[in-house]
């Protein structure tokens, strides 16, 4: 009986390695990396005018492919919207989801995803047009509320009229884009997402966008991050590492235009984080220097955020909480060490 239990036991390590290494394999040998994304998100991921997709999440996908693929153009982006999103992850059509979206302990635990660090932290808000006087959220009673199906949005939005007595009236679209048309061609008083979202809806899709406003109240935690499948812990690694690398290049200076010259650092902490020590990389399945290929790519955190939606950018959004921990912010990369 014992040896039918080590047998098993093998059998199980062997499979689960066999997982662990799957969407790295996959990627190499396809030779493109697979990025699920939203279609219309400014800021986040949004086509430009040649069908370019841009935007925060984009950056992420680009320095994937460029520290695992070795170039940030070798990416092929899934266009997907708030309801299909983790089916497309699940069924293996995408590699990793970058898409606006929201971890929760719900998510956490039943989608069979595994959710990676958070990348922007937001909340959500509320936009009404300036003619409507609205000053404050409790001045939306009885207001009808476009919100997205099949998003945290919808189950807050409830929750907190509830809580507080607002008989606000959600009307649910499958599609943001044509929220964004409907919201803005007069037929809801507000609409509700991520007060991120709303600052590039307002800016790209308003007639007017003067005529708008994001109240400045929030009454959610939304922390957006990547998400990747159960049982590949080697690809949901290479994830959080990505993103703890892009945040630590900040805390230590490296930027897109020096990192080349800093890897002739003699600081300890930016030999391990570029390769020059450590055989970091190697332990995911990766080249030792794969940070600095895509950092060269993207820039780190801090120019990512500021190209995609600072000050940089039409969104010109304060860091806030998206801000490095050593400036007041909730941004803290774990020690490459």
């Amino acid at each position: 009986m014992m040896r039918k239990v080590i047998i098993a036991a093998s059998v199980l390590a062997a499979s689960a390695t066999v997982a662990q290494a799957a969407t790295l394999d996959t990627v190499k040998s396809r030779g493109t990396l697979v990025c699920g994304v939203s279609a219309g998100f400014a800021g986040f991921s949004a086509p430009d005018s040649q069908g370019n997709y841009k935007g925060l999440d984009v950056d992420y996908c680009r320095a994937l492919a460029a520290g695992v693929l070795g170039d940030p153009s070798k990416v092929r982006y899934v266009s997907l919207t708030a309801q299909n999103r983790f089916t497309a992850l699940q069924s293996g059509e995408i590699d990793v989801l970058y898409r606006n979206s929201t971890q929760t302990y719900l998510r956490g635990v039943t989608l069979g995803l595994r959710q990676g660090p958070i990348n922007f932290y937001d909340g959500q808000g509320f936009v009404v047009k300036k003619d409507l006087g609205v000053k404050d959220i409790g001045d939306l009673k009885g207001a009808t509320v476009c919100v997205a199906q099949g998003t945290t949005h919808e189950v807050t939005l409830g929750d907190y009229g509830r809580a507080n007595g607002i008989d606000w009236k959600p009307l649910v679209f499958d599609r943001v884009d044509t929220m964004y048309q409907t919201f803005f061609g007069g037929r809801c008083d507000a609409m509700t997402q991520d007060a991120s979202a709303l600052a590039g809806a307002v800016t790209t899709a308003a007639p007017n966008p003067a005529d708008y406003v994001v109240l400045p109240q929030t009454i959610s935690k939304e922390p957006l991050g990547p998400f990747t499948r159960n049982g590949d812990e080697v690809w949901s690694d290479i994830i959080t590492w990505l993103h703890y690398g892009l945040v630590e290049a900040e805390e230590l200076g490296v930027t897109q235009a020096n990192v080349d010259e800093m890897t002739k650092s003699q600081t300890p902490a930016i030999q391990r984080l570029l390769g020059a020590s450590g055989d970091l990389g190697s332990r995911l399945g990766l080249d030792n220097k794969w940070l600095v290929t895509a950092i060269k790519a993207t820039g780190n955190y801090g120019e990512i955020y500021e190209r995609n939606v600072g000050k940089a950018s039409p969104l010109k959004l304060e860091r806030g909480l998206n801000g490095l921990w050593s400036k007041g912010g909730l941004m803290y990369a774990v020690p490459f060490k």
